[in-house]
């Protein structure tokens, strides 16, 4: 089998990813777990072939970058299959990739379990929105529906900066400028100050992933633009302290003060999984309240989590509260509420 065929029979599958490694059979994970495709191990000459095979579908990409710093991250798509975000690497001197697969469409958030409150981030005009979580967690997918949704009911300029390139959004209400790191442009900090001169109403930034890109980004939401971006973070208190600490210390206090006039909301989410066999997402939410500005501003910021998880209002929800709820829903056991809850002894009485 070619490439294209273990990629449509991996998308038949519903995988989230496939796994080209040498020393083992071609792999996806279907539901966090993995299963094999191939009946032997594959051979550094197997998985050579199959990565050049994945180049020769984005036309114009060589291999040089791989070859150089042993790593590329690019997207392709497989006509009539599906698109796909391909991480390509050297490990023990031979090629591997992980493939990640993306809908052409994007998807209904009620299907996925998105609640009306988290795409309800689209609401807001201007400031800065952040969803977090950890590494595959349906981050990309949110901000996804929450971009599909600003474009469906607002007449703004959308600019979208990837790394690389997921869903693909169609002109809607909205014009939507989608950008992608090293091909369209240099890098998110090129990319985020040349934004900002390009009308935006509306930007998702792939990822914050320095102090200067996420010094631009908050000035940009400043000065009345909406920033939507990511965090590898869970917890509204861990995401605010890891933007404080990328800055030097001298810059901290000043940081804390503009962050606390800027940001809007933090949504921490996880994929958790449920007695079906799928994956749910459930979430964390936050919305900055003037209480939890002056928390930022005067550096009371382990003070959040608490305000959170005892909070009842619309405005905030703790990742506990919405394990509760899945758990009494029957859509998730005790045991996977337990082990994803921040506080897992005061879920376990609530339980």
């Amino acid at each position: 089998m070619n490439i294209t065929e273990y990629l449509t029979e991996a998308t038949d599958q519903g995988a989230s990813d496939v796994f080209i490694v040498v020393g083992r059979p071609l792999s996806i994970k279907v539901n966090g777990i993995l299963r094999e495709m191939t009946d032997s191990p594959l051979m550094p000459a197997d998985t050579e072939q199959l990565i050049k095979e994945i180049y020769d579908m984005d036309e114009g990409r060589d291999m040089d970058r791989l070859i150089k710093s042993g790593d590329d991250d690019f997207s392709f798509a497989v006509r009539g299959v599906s698109r796909f975000r391909a991480s390509v690497y050297k490990q023990r001197g031979t090629l591997a990739a992980v493939v990640r697969v993306i809908t052409f469409q994007i998807p209904e958030p009620a299907e996925l379990g998105i609640t009306p409150e988290v795409l309800g981030l689209a609401d807001y005009t201007k400031g800065l929105v952040l969803v977090t979580g950890p590494a595959g967690s349906g981050k990309s997918t949110t901000l996804a529906c929450i971009i599909d949704q600003i474009n469906s009911t607002r007449e703004n300029h959308i600019i979208t900066l990837e790394d690389p390139l997921e869903f693909l959004h169609s002109h809607k209400k909205s014009i939507v400028s989608q950008r992608e790191i090293n091909s369209d442009t240099e890098s998110y900090i090129a990319a985020l100050r040349a934004a900002l001169r390009q009308s935006p109403d509306a930007i998702l930034l792939g990822e914050m992933r320095d102090y200067e890109t996420i010094q631009v980004a908050m000035t940009a939401a400043e000065t009345g633009h909406l920033i939507l971006s990511t965090l590898h973070t869970v917890g509204a208190a861990n995401t605010i302290d890891r933007i404080i600490d990328v800055f030097p210390p001298n810059q901290q206090h000043q940081i804390a003060v503009q962050l606390s006039m800027v940001l809007r909301a933090v949504v921490s989410q996880q994929l958790v999984p449920a007695v079906d066999g799928r994956r749910i997402p459930v979430f964390e939410r936050m919305t900055v309240t003037p209480a939890i500005r002056n928390m930022i501003r005067e550096n009371k910021i382990h003070q959040i989590d608490g305000v959170v998880y005892s909070s009842n209002t619309g405005e905030m929800a703790s990742m506990d509260n919405g394990l509760q709820k899945l758990y009494k829903s029957g859509r998730i056991t005790a045991a996977a509420a337990l082990q994803y809850a921040s506080n897992p002894e005061m879920l376990a009485k609530k339980l």
